[in-house]
């Protein structure tokens, strides 16, 4: 018996709310945004019936909750499903249950829909794989690194060096799997990191590219800490910012020396490509 449990959240970090407190219950999550700078819709598969205490807490964190019984069927295989290989540039973005080979020359990157954000569909995580294709990394940071998608990705373009931070300790957990999944771990190290707070940041500092896909506000306030981790004529890909957002987003960047050199626009949403000096 399988039981449906379907949240209507009101953004994205009540999403996030509700993907980790489902993590108990729930099989398969997948969560995904309806609209740009709208409501999230976040799906969970549970074999069985959450108590009225869990719906409580579930409406609770992010919105309404509703629950239904489901027909027999292997809804975890289903869910997977939705989730086809993506294409963006070389970069092939596929989970387990694609068994098919990768296209010829195409750089594969095997991630699995989790809790974590980052498997590919979004538009931000396509415009900072859409950035890259035009980067030669070296030494690289990805804050906010989620499933570590980009982390992976800047490594199989050639990045020698690979920090991997972000504040949620779940999401470092499904990054250093992924890594090692993806025959990456001896090059990408995951790590647990308030913004660039942690010394580690700091010792492996500076980097010639830094991405940064996180939310408008938190990428205006961590700026300084960006340039200041950023090596001169370094690059930064920012994302995760509507159309409407971008105007104070680079201009907190440009008080720290970063200028743009290109914009990547998906759906409503931006990908800034910066450069400092």
């Amino acid at each position: 018996m399988t039981w449906r449990i379907l949240i209507e959240a009101r953004d994205e970090a009540a999403a996030g709310r509700a993907a980790e407190a489902l993590e108990t219950l729930a099989a398969a999550i997948a969560a995904f945004e309806t609209t740009p700078g709208g409501v999230w819709r976040v799906e969970g598969f549970a074999e069985t019936l959450p108590d009225g205490a869990s719906v409580a807490l579930l409406e609770a964190l992010a919105g309404p909750v509703q629950v239904e019984r489901l027909a027999e069927r292997d809804w975890l295989a289903e869910n997977q499903a939705s989730f086809p290989p993506l294409r963006v540039g070389r970069f092939y973005v596929h989970g387990a249950h694609v068994t098919a080979p990768p296209p010829a020359g195409a750089w594969p990157i095997l991630v699995d829909a989790t809790t974590a954000f980052g498997t590919g569909e979004h538009a931000t995580t396509r415009g900072c794989l859409a950035a890259l294709r035009h980067l030669r990394p070296r030494h690289v940071l990805d804050m906010g690194t989620g499933t570590g998608i980009l982390a992976i990705a800047a490594a199989r373009a050639g990045a020698r060096r690979v920090l991997a931070a972000d504040i949620d300790p779940g999401s470092v957990r499904v990054a250093r799997v992924n890594l090692r999944r993806n025959g990456v771990a001896a090059r990408v190290e995951a790590i647990e990191s308030d913004g660039y707070r942690d010394r580690r940041i700091a010792r492996a500092a500076p980097f010639d590219l830094v991405f940064a896909n996180i939310l408008a506000r938190p990428l205006a306030l961590m700026a300084p800490q960006l340039a200041q981790a950023l090596a001169p004529d370094g690059t930064a890909v920012l994302s995760g910012l509507l159309a409407r957002q971008e105007p104070f987003v680079l201009a907190a960047h440009r008080a720290q020396g970063l200028f743009l050199e290109r914009r990547i626009a998906i759906e409503g949403w931006h990908t800034l490509v910066l450069r400092k000096g």
